[in-house]
Order: structure tokens, then sequence, then C-alpha cells
């Protein structure tokens, strides 16, 4: 079962109808139990890292999704502030993320008056080509919609799989083993977001 966990934050009901679209069924729930038996999760989030982290803690959420995640190892896909959770932490605030990813998550600086932060609409993503998450997309380079004023970075620069230029160069994407995180959102992104969720239903 495709489970999208409810932690009070995120496009849930506009990321199950997607996923609708494209013939897969999915619950959202808080539910431990559910969560536990997932086959397939998805963390979407929209908001702030310290509520986002409070939000999972103060619904006991996190120990479901660590034994589930890192000890079952079943994949996970973070939607936008679902996937900056995962990293360690974020310069927007001063709570610990969950540590399944080694990174952290840092303020755009953008030295072009021209560009406004927070990043928002369309834009195309590079050095995505060689990962699965990417394939079959309808045109090259993929667009996607992003909302973000915070961006992912990693010292490990193999974690990232894909880019996107706004100002500077920023990691749009991240995969570590079943970990999946992308900073754009793929349920107000048309036809690559779709697609993108086939790949990840897929693996």
């Amino acid at each position: 079962m495709i489970t999208i966990i409810d932690y009070g934050l995120g496009n849930l009901g506009s990321l199950q109808n997607m996923l609708r679209r494209i013939g897969e069924e999915a619950i959202i729930t808080s539910d431990r139990e559910k969560i536990i038996s997932a086959t397939k999760l998805i963390l979407p989030g929209v908001g702030t890292f310290d509520v986002g982290m409070r939000n999972l803690k103060s619904s006991g959420l996190t120990e479901a999704l660590n034994e589930v995640v890192c000890i079952r190892k079943i994949p996970i896909l973070g939607i936008c502030l679902g996937a900056q959770l995962m990293l360690n932490e974020s310069e927007e605030g001063t709570e610990k993320g969950l540590s399944w990813v080694n990174g952290k998550v840092v303020h755009f600086k953008i030295e072009d008056a021209s560009l406004k932060v927070p990043h928002m609409g369309w834009n195309n993503l590079s050095n995505y080509e060689t990962h699965s998450l990417f394939s079959n997309m309808p045109e090259n380079p993929p667009r996607f919609y992003f909302v973000h004023k915070y961006h992912l970075s990693f010292s490990d620069k193999n974690l990232s799989t894909s880019s996107c230029k706004y100002g500077d160069d920023f990691s749009a994407s991240f995969n570590k083993n079943n970990i999946y995180g992308v900073q754009f959102h793929p349920e107000k992104s048309h036809q690559f977001g779709m697609t993108l969720l086939k790949n990840f239903i897929s693996i």
C-alpha cells in the first residue's frame, strides 16, 4: 500500500489525487500501524523545518518511521519540506532533523537582485540523466514546480541526483539507498510529476 504520511503539513489531497490519476490508490494516515505496514511511503510537507519536526515527534511518528525506513528499508519519497526533514539540520530552525541522510538545509544566498526569494515557479533540472527517478520524462530537460526559501546541501555530492539553477546551482533531489527526496512538488508538476511518481512506485 502507498502511504502518505499525515503529520499536519503538506498538500495531502493534491498528492493523493495525482497518484489516483496515474492509477495508484494511496491512503493518507498518521496511524503508526498503517505506516509500519506500508510498501511505499511518501513524506510530503509545506511549512517550516522546526514545526515539521515537532509535529512528527508529538504525533509519535519518528519511531515508526525510523523502524520502517532504517530497519525494514521500505522506499520513501520526501517532498519539499518532507525531503528537508530527512537531513541533519536546517538554517531555518534549531530542531534536529531525522538524520537519515547526511546533509544540511541552507537559505538561498543570491546576489542577483532580480531573483526573489522564495524561489517560486517552474524551473528546469540538470544532471538528472543517470537516475531512475527521472526515467522516461515527457520532455528533456524535465520541468518541475518549486516553492522554497531553503534548499538541500550535501558535502557528499554523490547523494545529489539532480540540480537546478536559481542564482547558483543547488541540489534538487537526492537518493541514499531506499530514501529519496525532491525539493520540488511533483503533485503540482503535471506530466513531469506523474512520471516521477510512476518511477518511484516502480522501485
